[in-house]
């Protein structure tokens, strides 16, 4: 199976790599300046500048792209739309590291964790951002996207316990009522359906154990 990493150099593109690269996958690093992931293959590529014949012979393409800024914020829109146009018909799959600010918090589905009171005011214009990105995402019949949000509490240097459950379009807790996970893991379960591809134009969540 060949699989497309984006932003392969970040944190979670990079446990994401070595994760596909453990497995024996055939893993290619899309990152704009030297390849410091486990992937053996790269793609010297600004994000914005790839082609349809850039991600053609790939099976599955996972997009880890972050933006942090209140300037670069908008690209998770744009990055996204990109990503999909060029991949709009085709059998390759699309993942994309997504975030919990939009999970629900109710079965109506009225309500999302970044409306909380207890969402921290610095983290609310990115769960914004990300969210209108789903939004936009969830309109695109055209492409076999899957969107994985992590647990609330997404650990970036959590240990990786090697399990995970898996949720669905609302918070999920663990058994000790917690919604955590760390990076680690987040990389089996974003392998895991990359592998199994279960979820064709859903999006899921899951949740350290």
């Amino acid at each position: 199976m060949k699989i497309a990493i984006i932003c392969a150099n970040g944190k979670a593109g990079q446990l994401i790599a070595k994760e596909a690269v453990d497995r024996g996958l055939d893993v290619t690093a899309v990152v704009r300046g030297e390849n410091r992931s486990a992937a053996p293959n790269a793609l010297i590529k600004d994000l914005y500048d790839l082609t349809r014949d850039d991600l053609a012979r790939f099976d599955a393409v996972i997009d880890a792209f972050g933006a942090w800024t209140e300037d670069t914020l908008p690209q998770h829109s744009t990055s996204l739309k990109h990503l999909c146009d060029i991949l709009s018909g085709t059998d390759t799959r699309l993942l994309v590291v997504g975030g919990a600010g939009s999970l629900y918090t109710n079965p109506e589905h009225t309500a999302c964790v970044a409306d909380g009171p207890d969402f921290p005011d610095a983290f609310k214009p990115l769960a914004a951002a990300m969210g209108q990105a789903l939004q936009e995402l969830r309109s695109r019949d055209d492409v076999r996207w899957t969107y994985i949000s992590p647990a609330a509490d997404f650990q970036t240097d959590g240990a990786r316990n090697g399990a995970y459950s898996l949720g669905g379009e609302e918070l999920t807790l663990n058994a000790k009522g917690e919604s955590v996970i760390s990076y680690a893991d987040y990389a089996i379960a974003m392998v895991d359906e990359a592998v199994n591809g279960n979820h064709v134009r859903e999006r899921i969540s899951v949740v350290g154990e």
